[in-house]
This record gives structure tokens, C-alpha cells and sequence, in this order.
């Protein structure tokens, strides 16, 4: 697209009608787009910078990619009248490469799940089967590409939420290092570090090209990652060397792995054997159930931090949805020194990790450990809800929880949310880069990706060998049958 612009075929004027068109016939089968920025593309337009993607229409995600003068509601009604000052530098570096923004892409509230339901926008469709959820966060992001409404969306990724959604679409999704792309101005380490900045598309060649548009340090960031040495975009051209390949589809939590999981790994297997690459069973010497354990710590608690600078801003407890009031609650009975104690842990995960990696160059593993669940699949029931509601209201939760009568509970709450996303976590807590591939739909057509992590730092070997299965194994031209029907 941005080629047809430079060459002439086409204009930037035009790509955004075109987009905006596909918009208005997939949103209401998908709801992705959770605010229109058309005003805003347009002015854009007018000021079109000349980077390497001038002239093609961008979605940015509603949540820490704040655009000036609009809310950044991260999917909370809470939220929704808190507006940005300025630019995140994320979102000034994707305008400053010509992208045109005319959206932001629904998520579910905080951003905290592998679904994109939010009361605030409604939930999010699964392009491939509109009764089957689309992945989270960056729900919205994904249905945007897969349902051909843009090329390639901007999303974000904490415990996931690229990887789970491009899983569930049928696309690429690639999560950088830690401290690879700035989470500033307005935040130092997003997450403690556990999210990081990407895209989600169609292309390991546009992937790579995002990445080097927003990669590299801003003033005031907390550290420096090691700088690749050379540029993404060129990097993939190549093949990777021979590769040594650890593989598992056990779940790190012991919870069941679904038949068409294990069967996408496996088929992945014989792929990557079929172009060279060495294969065996391998897996990190990580608790993988002490590890869920610390990434559900620090989620509790980024939640009872965002509840209460909003509640300090105005926003009113009832505003925000039940779960997130009862984890804001689990939060907030979680002492300094708990939570310290699970953050002190991740040095040990990530000197695991690069044990495993000092034998291996990438784990591999299912990135779901079930393919896209149907809507309301795994949520708590009507019955748990009015409980902890009725709990919430009243303030005896916060009480239950510090007294640990609510301990069972809680472990069930852990265990249900992520049954079907346990994989991913490993890369946010270690700060590790890692891709979901989308190589594999069910046998009722529904897509289910495959997951590599790769050391600290090694974006490049990762891209490398997602162009040589692209290559190998294209997946571009595969899009439902609506959208390509229209």
C-alpha cells in the first residue's frame, strides 16, 4: 500500500476511504473499532509524513497508546473522560512513519483478559466464527486485520495479548523485549516491565518493518535493551541457521491441553524438520505454577492501582465491571512485601530461562491450549457472581480476602483465566521476545497458532524463522470467506 502511494497508483486519501468503507461493513460483525478517528485521519492527511508507511490507514489500541486531546478509556466507562495530553511516543513514531490513525481498537476493561468483552463497547467477534471470541486484549486489533479493514494494527502485550488474539485470528503477532519500544511518556516499565509495544498483521515483512519504525530508547526511560545491529526489514530476507528447537504442549499450570493444540505444535514440528531445523522434547526448568502465581500477583495489584488513580480522578467504584472491582479488591489486600516477594521472583524464571536457551535457541509450545473459546465460555457463573458482588457491595471481600477465607475462591478465579492462555506469560515475566504463527485451523475452521520464544534480545532470529514458515507454509491470503467475498 504505502508503495502504491509513493509510485502514484494510488493516495493516501484514497486507502482511507477504502478502509473506512471495509470498516463500516465488518464492524457490525466484528465490533474491533471502539472509536472512530476520521476527523482526525483526515487532518493527518493534510501533514502525511514521509516514512516508510506513508499513506496507510492504522488502528491503535484504547489502551496506554494515548492520542492527543482524545480519552484513552482502556475499555472502562470509568475512564472515558480522562483525556490524553500528549502523544505516547509509540503513537507519535507510527505517524511519524506516514501510518494514518483513523480508530482505536476495542479490548476488555484494562485490558485484562484473553477476551475482548468490555461493558463500556461490547464484545469483540472472532472474524473466522462471530459466535467465538476474538483473543485479548488486543481483541480488537486482530478483528480489525483479519477481517481486512487494515494490513496491520497496533496492539500491546502483558501476559499475551498480541500473542492470544493473532493465535485466534489467523495472524502474525510478535511481542518485542523488554525495553525495545518505549512505554513513555506516561509510563516507565508498563507492567513492571511484563508488556511491551507491537503489531498484530498479515505480513512477517510489515511485522519487522513496525518494529523498526518503534524500536529504540526515549529520554527518561528506565534502561536500554542492546540495539539489534541491523534493521529488521532487511534481516528477514534472510533464513535463519539451523536451529535447535525445544518443544512442550504440557501445560505450565497441569491443566488439559486441547487435542487441536496439541496437533498445531505438532504439526509445526514436522514442518520446521522438513526445512532443517532440529526438534526434541525440552522444556524450562520453571515452576510453571509459582510462576502463575507471581504474574497473577502483580496483575491484582497493576489492577488496584489503575482502580485507585481513577477513583482519585473521579471515577466512581460502580463504574468500573465486578471482576474488575473484586481483582482491584484481591489487589489491595496483597501487602507490599507479598508482592515484592513475587516480583524478586522473576530474576529466577528468567535465569531458567536462559539456561534452556544456552542449550536451545527458541521454545516451542501451543500459544493457546484451546482454540477460540465461544463467548462467556469460562467466565464465572451467574451464581459466583452475584456472591462476589453482593460481597464487593458491602465491603466484606476486601475483609474475606485478608483473612484468607477466600482463598479457594481466588485459586479458582486464577485457574479459569488462564486454563486457555497458560503459555504466554513465561516471555512477560522473563522480559523474553516471543511470536504466535498462525499454521494451523481446526477442523472446524477455526484458526489456532503456535508459539516460539527466543532469548533476551533476538527479535531477529524469531522474524527470520517466521518468514521461512511464511514462505513455506503461506497463511496471507487465508481470510473468511465475507470478507474475502466482498
Amino acid at each position: 500500500m504505502a508503495d502504491a502511494v509513493r509510485t502514484g497508483e494510488t493516495t493516501a486519501a484514497e486507502l482511507l476511504q477504502l478502509a473506512l468503507q471495509q470498516s463500516e461493513r465488518a464492524q457490525p460483525k466484528t465490533n474491533a473499532i471502539c472509536k472512530l478517528m476520521e476527523r482526525e485521519a483526515r487532518t493527518q492527511l493534510t501533514r502525511l509524513a514521509a516514512g516508510p508507511f506513508a499513506g496507510v490507514p492504522f488502528l491503535i489500541k484504547d489502551c496506554a497508546q494515548d492520542y492527543a486531546g482524545l480519552p484513552t478509556a482502556c475499555g472502562s466507562k470509568a475512564l472515558s473522560g480522562v483525556v490524553a495530553a500528549e502523544h505516547a511516543h509509540v503513537v507519535r513514531r507510527y505517524i511519524e512513519a506516514g501510518l494514518v490513525i483513523f480508530g482505536k481498537t476495542n479490548l476488555p476493561e484494562l485490558a485484562l483478559k484473553g477476551v475482548s468483552d468490555s461493558r463500556a463497547f461490547g464484545r469483540v467477534n472472532n472474524p473466522w466464527n462471530a459466535a467465538h471470541v476474538s483473543g485479548g486484549s488486543s481483541g480488537g486489533a486482530a478483528a480489525a486485520v483479519a477481517s481486512g479493514v487494515v494490513p496491520m494494527a497496533a496492539g500491546n502485550d502483558g501476559g499475551g495479548s498480541i500473542r492470544i488474539p493473532a493465535a485466534c485470528c489467523g495472524l502474525f503477532g510478535l511481542k518485542p523485549s523488554r525495553g525495545r519500544v518505549s512505554s513513555g511518556p506516561g509510563f516507565g516499565e508498563y507492567w513492571y516491565g511484563a508488556s511491551s509495544e507491537g503489531v498484530i498483521s498479515r505480513s512477517v515483512r510489515d511485522t519487522a518493518l513496525a518494529l523498526d519504525v518503534i524500536t529504540g530508547p526515549e529520554p527518561g526511560d528506565p534502561f536500554l535493551v542492546a540495539e539489534p545491529g541491523v534493521v529488521f526489514a532487511n534481516a528477514v530476507t534472510r533464513d535463519p541457521p539451523r536451529l535447535r528447537i525445544g518443544v512442550t504442549t504440557a501445560s505450565p499450570i497441569g491443566m488439559a491441553v486441547h487435542a487441536e493444540a496439541k496437533l498445531a505444535t505438532e504439526n509445526a514440528v514436522k514442518l520446521l524438520q522438513g526445512l532443517g531445523h532440529e526438534v526434541e522434547e525440552a522444556t524450562p526448568a520453571i515452576d510453571g505454577g509459582a510462576l502463575a502465581t507471581s504474574f497473577l500477583h502483580i496483575y491484582f495489584g497493576q489492577v488496584a492501582a489503575l482502580v485507585a488513580e481513577a477513583r482519585a480522578k473521579g471515577a466512581g467504584r460502580a463504574e468500573f465491571e465486578l471482576l474488575t472491582r473484586v481483582l482491584a479488591t484481591l489487589g489491595g489486600a496483597v501487602s507490599a512485601g507479598a508482592l515484592t516477594m513475587q516480583l524478586l521472583k522473576w530474576n529466577g524464571f528468567a535465569r531458567a530461562l536462559a539456561r534452556f536457551h544456552a542449550r536451545y535457541d527458541m521454545l516451542l509450545t501451543p500459544t493457546l491450549a484451546h482454540p477460540p473459546v465461544r463467548h462467556g465460555q469460562g467466565d464465572p457463573t451467574a451464581a459466583e457472581q452475584i456472591v462476589l458482588d453482593m460481597l464487593d457491595r458491602v465491603g466484606l471481600l476486601g475483609l474475606l480476602t485478608r483473612l484468607g477465607w477466600l482463598d479457594g475462591m481466588i485459586d479458582k478465579i486464577a485457574r479459569d483465566s488462564l486454563q486457555y492462555v497458560p503459555f504466554t506469560q513465561l516471555a512477560n515475566l522473563t522480559g523474553t521476545p516471543a511470536m504466535s504463527v498462525p499454521l494451523h485451523w481446526t477442523a472446524e475452521g477455526l484458526p489456532l497458532g503456535v508459539q516460539f520464544t527466543g532469548r533476551l534480545g533476538d527479535e531477529v532470529r524469531l522474524l527470520q524463522l517466521a518468514r521461512q514458515l511464511e514462505q513455506a507454509q503461506p497463511w496471507f491470503d487465508r481470510l473468511p470467506d465475507w470478507v474475502r467475498s466482498g
